[in-house]
């Protein structure tokens, strides 16, 4: 047990995960090498319970709040990224949505079944005209109303864990309301497909291909999401799940750069390098930004389940995954600069470790919309300190 294990839950549940922690360490480089996505970790981990664990307890669930997720993400992360990567965004709309209360109670059950049943559910909001839909692009992917129900027709972008997804939580611009739903699609609908775009040096396994929409059909009651403000305005916690991911991978770079350590004995020492100076200020620098990321995430985490603080959060999420991916990033690079040539090594995990982690920078919220938002906040409260006499007049 460590310092951030609360509860018995959590116990049973990290011993759970690390009964699969060879097995998923012994494929992951074949997984980054051919670019192939991690199917038997993926169904591993739906077949002992892990894809329901943030579905309430009054549904079924496990009932895991987000610092729970963010506990278990990490640890799986340490075995596999892409593995991690994947379900998490599985667990993070799930526990969204039923923290939210986004549908109907009728739809929620409905969810709740097919997901223990062993449903996997991924937004697909992303499009190469719009960027991240955290930017409030508006979706190229349209819908419209005939016969009752709706017709789509559009592509998204990094759909991840597209092969093995059972819905795609899809958003579309609705030109007669003007404005953009999410609709819920099932892999089999006619005219829904998915395109093998996925061709990138980060998180190889992901399978993040585009979904292709070609006048897709679906009823009326898959509308499932009219969102009033764009939902990048929303703080939502689920979103640690991506940090949680990333810390995750640095740790196991950090856990290989001192097992490398301590045990490569070059012929010009009499031990292992783990005895000089300068190796010994790396992973001292390691384990400082380690400490200070877990901390941070953590704490945050606990403050965003507890109701009476969550209010008080604001820009904190994305401070967190800011901070982790840099730090993740700088981790990465200074366990390779202890392990030296041999981290080039296509052989070696560091050199995958260190192209997964600058994936993290591209994942939601952007580092620039993070840093915009801490000062906008900063400038909003002096405004409304000031005595309505100071105020700037507009």
């Amino acid at each position: 047990m460590n310092l951030f294990v609360k509860s018995e839950k959590q116990k049973l549940w990290l011993e759970r995960l690390l009964k699969k922690e060879q097995k998923f360490k012994e494929i992951s480089a074949d997984i980054d090498e051919r670019a192939i996505f991690p199917k038997e970790n993926i169904q591993d981990l739906v077949e002992m319970g892990y894809s329901s664990v943030t579905i309430p307890v009054a549904y079924g669930g496990e009932g895991f709040k987000v610092y729970d997720m963010v506990l278990m993400q990490e640890t799986l992360a340490r075995f596999d990224g892409s593995t991690a990567l994947s379900m998490g965004w599985n667990l993070g709309v799930i526990g969204e949505i039923f923290e939210r209360k986004l549908w109907s109670e009728e739809k929620l059950s409905f969810l709740a079944k097919e997901v223990l049943q062993g449903a996997l559910i991924n937004r697909a909001a992303t499009e190469v005209q719009t960027g991240s839909p955290t930017r409030g692009g508006r979706p190229g992917t349209k819908a419209v109303k005939k016969d009752g129900g709706w017709v789509l027709t559009g592509r998204k972008t990094f759909t991840t864990m597209s092969p093995m997804l059972t819905y795609f939580l899809t958003s579309a611009w609705i030109e007669e309301r003007q404005r953009i739903g999410f609709f819920l699609l099932h892999k089999d609908l006619p005219g829904l497909s998915i395109e093998e775009t996925w061709d990138v040096i980060s998180m190889r396994g992901t399978a993040s291909h585009d979904l292709v929409l070609d006048h897709v059909i679906v009823d009326d009651s898959m509308l499932v999401e009219l969102p009033d403000t764009p939902r990048s305005e929303k703080v939502n916690g689920w979103l640690l799940h991506i940090p949680a991911c990333y810390l995750g991978i640095a740790q196991a770079a950090r856990d290989y750069a001192v097992f490398f350590a301590n045990n490569h004995s070059p012929n010009s020492l009499n031990g292992p390098i783990s005895q000089l100076a300068n190796v010994q200020q790396l992973l001292g620098e390691i384990d400082l930004e380690l400490i200070r990321a877990r901390h941070l995430i953590y704490s945050v985490a606990a403050a965003y389940d507890d109701e009476l603080y969550r209010k008080f959060i604001k820009n904190e999420i994305g401070v967190v995954k800011h901070t982790i991916t840099n730090s993740a990033i700088k981790i990465v690079d200074k366990a390779m600069r202890v392990v030296g040539a041999k981290s080039l090594q296509r052989s070696n995990p560091l050199q995958r470790y260190y192209r997964d982690v600058r994936a993290g920078l591209h994942n939601p919220p952007m580092d620039d919309m993070t840093i915009k938002k801490l000062a906008l906040s900063a400038i909003e409260e002096e405004e409304k300190r000031k005595h309505p006499s100071q105020r700037r007049m507009d």
